[in-house]
């Protein structure tokens, strides 16, 4: 230290205790003036945030509503199940601690390592950040061992959630579909614009369609946890209750699907039917077979097990919903759609009479009648009860350059939308010139539209590809006069208390006009096709006490067997609803699929006696 000789310290050294003493003042004005923001400026903020620490939100799901039939019976409800989850955020960083952990949840849900990793990884690609369900219908002693044990356990907990549950299993599969997670394309459609990772949502069927109606809204439940995140034992904050989805009521009448869906497993051979009311398109039953439990879907299930359970070739593709995606020929059903294009094409009268003499020649090519008949001179009511093809290769001949039986065709829906409430359908393909050839031109078939092709196509043949929902349109836009009805299973929206917030009743696709003169020729053929002595079916349906008008149909499919058809309007001869039934390699039409229908339409009028509407409505017969 340095002093003047008047004992006064140095300018240097008092300059030097001033920058110090100006700079502890500033820090301390910096100090006090940040207190003052955090206790008093921003107090009640960051109060409101360490209140926030020690509470925490547990989202609530809401159970679906219950999906009946027409009647009130339940065909879907739910159940409460014990779920076993993990959080992967929470589960140990490190390699090894990780897999041992996962090994003991293995050994917890039953489940290898293998299969623990291989679920885990299957759910996060579906809903990244939502709990990994590994197990459901746990059981109260892994509760109590899991609360006994939570340290080793980290991010694992046993969830209560809804599962749905079928009454009557399998009944009506196709038609109600299942229920799963949401995955991360659908959480980026509109639709879905409030759900969150880990929320079921429909994936087929009518839980898809009518799935904003079905879901309900989640709830939310908040409880207080202390520094460590426990939560404080009989503490718990105010809560929002979960609201439950809608009932939906459809159309369905159980015992005619139960009667449906047992004729095609009796046969044990793949096929499908449908029965729909022909004035206002309710679906009274559609089934395809075979069929599969929707319970398998309430599980956790990796796209392996699902690929093994249902979609390698042996198992006959059950998740298929042949009623709407098959695409087949039709045989001779389709001589109604024929009869309907000649008819309002000028091509025939209802009394013209045609010649059979076994075949039609045309160009060195032969077409013979089935089992080579030969039937004389036809008119078109008995080419329909016999099922005459040289008739009806006549009228395709014909047609051939003028495009009328594609027109009538479409007008009667074969080849496009029909518009029912289900995601899972297929539009089919209606061969014409245009069609064939721009085929043609990219080598997929052989040749240009010849009169062969349309030849084929007049009975039902050929490149004709369409199913029993389309064709069932068909007949009922004939039998009621010319309304090509909108197919739909939906009935009404339901609340919890059984009030009715909605009902369906969408207006038809289109009308058609259909002649009053050819209505009745038509159908008087297919009347007596089915209980006339001659008829095609007479041999199944000629002691039925209901007056019917059907129609067989005998496809060809190599190397397959031929397939069996048949679609039958009643009762006659002013139809209330109409049933078409295929079975892949069933042979003739009246050796398989004209039995079926038996059976579907002795369970509806074992419900409906004669001239009853049901509680589908529709005009008396």
């Amino acid at each position: 230290m340095y002093l003047r000789s008047d004992g006064r310290r140095s300018n240097g050294l008092a300059l030097r205790i001033g920058v110090l003493v100006g700079l502890s003042v500033a820090l301390f004005a910096v100090l006090f003036f940040r207190l003052w923001d955090l206790q008093v400026l921003s107090g009640s903020k960051y109060l409101e945030e360490a209140n926030n620490n020690r509470t925490r939100s547990f989202r609530v799901e809401a159970p679906r509503g219950k999906i009946l039939d027409s009647r009130g019976k339940v065909l879907v409800e739910n159940r409460t199940s014990l779920a076993l989850q993990v959080n992967p955020q929470k589960l140990p960083s490190r390699p090894a601690r990780r897999r041992v952990e996962l090994a003991r949840l293995g050994a917890l849900a039953h489940m290898s390592p293998h299969q623990v990793r291989a679920t885990m990884r299957e759910q996060l690609a579906v809903s990244a950040g939502a709990p990994i369900t590994l197990r459901r219908d746990v059981g109260y002693d892994l509760v109590y061992y899991l609360q006994e044990n939570a340290v080793r356990f980290p991010g694992v907990q046993v969830q209560r959630v809804f599962v749905p549950k079928y009454p009557h299993g399998s009944l009506a599969a196709h038609v109600l579909g299942t229920v799963g997670e949401i995955n991360e394309a659908e959480l980026k459609e509109p639709l879905h614009r409030n759900l969150a990772p880990g929320d079921e949502v429909g994936k087929g069927g009518v839980e898809q369609t009518y799935d904003r109606y079905l879901r309900g809204k989640p709830g939310t439940t908040r409880i207080q946890v202390n520094a460590l995140g426990e939560p404080t034992p009989g503490v718990q904050l105010v809560s929002k209750p979960p609201v439950p989805g809608n009932s939906l009521k459809l159309s369905l009448e159980s015992n005619v699907q139960e009667a449906g869906e047992q004729a095609l497993a009796g046969e044990g051979l793949p096929g499908a039917f449908v029965t729909m009311n022909v004035h206002n398109g309710q679906i009274l039953a559609l089934g395809s077979y075979p069929t599969f439990e929707p319970s398998v879907f309430t599980k956790p299930l990796t796209q392996p097990q699902v690929n093994s359970l249902y979609r390698n070739p042996l198992s006959l593709s059950p998740l298929t919903n042949r009623a709407t995606e098959g695409l087949y020929p039709t045989g001779s059903t389709f001589k109604l759609i024929t009869a309907m294009a000649a008819l309002n094409s000028g091509v025939i009268t209802p009394e013209t009479t045609i010649v059979d003499n076994g075949a039609l020649t045309v160009g060195g090519e032969s077409f013979h009648n089935s089992g080579g008949a030969s039937y004389g001179a036809v008119n078109l009511v008995s080419a329909l009860q016999v099922s005459d093809d040289v008739y009806f290769y006549t009228l395709g001949y014909k047609m051939w350059t003028t495009g009328a039986l594609q027109h009538w065709a479409h007008l009667l829906g074969i080849g496009r939308p029909t518009g029912i409430d289900l995601p899972e359908h297929q539009n089919g393909l209606l061969p014409s010139k245009q069609w064939q050839e721009r085929e043609y031109r990219r080598g997929v078939v052989e040749g240009p539209w010849s009169p062969g092709n349309n030849i084929q196509l007049a009975t039902g043949q050929g490149s004709l590809q369409t199913n029993p929902l389309q064709m069932a349109i068909a007949y009922a836009t004939v039998a009621n006069g010319g309304t090509v009805p909108t197919p739909h299973l939906g009935m009404q929206i339901d609340d919890s208390a059984g009030r009715v917030l909605k009902e369906f009743d969408p207006p038809p696709r289109r009308h058609v006009h259909v002649d009053p003169t050819y209505r009745a020729s038509i159908l008087e053929g297919l009347h007596k096709a089915a209980q006339a002595p001659g008829g095609t079916s007479y041999a199944v349906f000629g002691g039925f006490p209901i007056p019917v008008a059907g129609k067989t149909g005998t496809a060809e499919r190599p190397p397959k067997r031929e397939q069996s058809w048949y679609i039958v309007l009643s009762p006659y001869p002013n139809p209330r609803i109409v049933t078409a039934v295929t079975i892949e390699e069933g042979g003739f039409g009246a050796e398989s699929a004209a039995p079926a229908a038996l059976k579907i339409l002795e369970a509806y009028y074992g419900k409906h006696p004669r001239g009853s509407a049901g509680p589908n409505g529709g005009s008396p017969g």
